[in-house]
């Protein structure tokens, strides 16, 4: 038996990985499980879209290696989306690389940046992938916690009364998955300031920025940020187009090239295909992210019924594919009250304790499912909830 690496000894495989295989073996021919963990869109991208991709995969000369930096159409479309969406200006020949989807973004900054034993601070609760890539690369894992009773912001001032020495990086993720928080202009500020004077590089991870959300912002339209941060971005929540794996970094041109001289080791240029389709993507007008969202307000406000209904409390003012709820008190272990939901009503809830400690308490419902399929959850919840004993606190709509 040949060993694995160390390097993965304290690295679990992925939580969904593993759930969702559990959640498959439940369905069957007459109830199936109605999946409300993850944030998957389960609409297609916009008709042009689509189009281009047949259009260019009709065409032979299309489907060699392509460049690893993209095509320049795609860094110029992805430049104008930038200066469209944020008031951000990029050079496309040097500030932005494309991606197969901004996960693979994580890997390749880490492993661009992080020396064994760098401290890299991550969110609680954020994106386990953040840990995750850390443990890989030999990093030190240091997190911050985000916290309910300040409104899931980030105590920069504890942070700045830290010894950040052994900084290399910090993620930040805004609008926040999972607790869809949105940070304003002037805590991007702080952070970019706080990354400035320990000499450390910010990440935003920013796949959220059209969703439910107002006033898009970019961590790199902050005053300073061209120094210290990078940005990772993508459409698979904004366009509809998750499977695709279609995302970018942008910063400054010696950070875009650090990550490139991973990349380049790692894979090869993407399918031209896809980007000739994502240029069409990035050119979706004002009308597809009003429909979109009109959508996804239908949506909350069906999921907002079942968190009732399971007397958790939340708040109404989310960014982002999911609602963040807090499961009621009476709920000693969260764990097992999500699996006895999902065996009960063949309902899946994503449990907040995979997003870190702070999470614990919490519970996540995404909004890719349908008004018709977030009723029939409701309704199965009701109905079990019938049959047993109900929460007895329920507090809902709270803050």
């Amino acid at each position: 038996m040949i060993q694995s690496a160390n390097r993965i000894a304290n690295v679990e495989e992925y939580y969904f990985s593993k759930k969702l295989a559990e959640v498959r073996g439940l369905d069957s021919g007459e109830v199936r499980v109605i999946n409300l963990g993850i944030g998957s869109p389960d609409q297609a991208p916009s008709t042009n879209t689509i189009e281009a991709l047949i259009s260019s995969s009709q065409n032979s000369a299309n489907h060699g290696y392509q460049n690893y930096k993209g095509i320049p159409q795609l860094r110029k479309a992805i430049a104008d989306f930038n200066k469209r969406t944020y008031d951000v200006s990029l050079n496309p020949e040097t500030d932005i690389l494309p991606l197969m989807g901004s996960k693979e973004g994580i890997m390749h900054i880490a492993m661009a940046f992080i020396n064994e034993g760098d401290e890299v601070l991550i969110p609680d609760p954020g994106y386990p992938t953040y840990s995750s890539v850390a443990k890989l690369v030999g990093g030190k894992i240091r997190t911050y916690t985000m916290k309910e009773e300040s409104n899931w912001g980030v105590d920069v001032e504890a942070l700045r009364n830290s010894d950040l020495s052994k900084v290399k990086i910090m993620w930040v993720n805004f609008p926040h998955m999972p607790t869809g928080r949105v940070a304003s202009r002037e805590e991007l500020k702080e952070l970019v300031d706080l990354a400035r004077e320990n000499q450390f590089l910010i990440v935003n991870d920013n796949p959220y920025s059209l969703i439910l959300n107002e006033h898009p912002l970019s961590i790199l339209s902050i005053e300073g940020a061209d120094a210290v941060a990078l940005e990772l971005n993508s459409l698979s929540k904004s366009h509809n187009m998750a499977g695709w794996r279609i995302g970018w970094v942008a910063g400054r041109k010696e950070y875009i090239d650090a990550v490139l001289r991973v990349k380049s080791n790692m894979d090869s240029g993407m399918f031209l295909g896809l980007q000739h389709a994502a240029v069409e993507a990035l050119q979706n007008g004002e009308s597809w992210f009003i429909a979109l969202n009109e959508m996804y307000r239908n949506r909350r406000d069906a999921a907002c019924k079942i968190l009732e209904e399971l007397g958790c409390s939340f708040s109404n003012e989310q960014s982002g594919l999911f609602v963040w709820a807090k499961a009621p008190s009476n709920i000693t272990d969260v764990e097992k009250w999500i699996d006895e939901i999902l065996y009960g009503t063949k309902v899946f809830i994503t449990p907040g304790f995979i997003f870190g400690d702070a999470g614990k308490r919490f519970i996540r419902i995404s909004l890719c499912a349908t008004v018709e399929k977030l009723n029939e959850a409701f309704e199965r919840i009701k109905q079990f909830h019938s049959k047993t004993l109900r929460p007895s606190s329920i507090n809902s709509n709270a803050n």
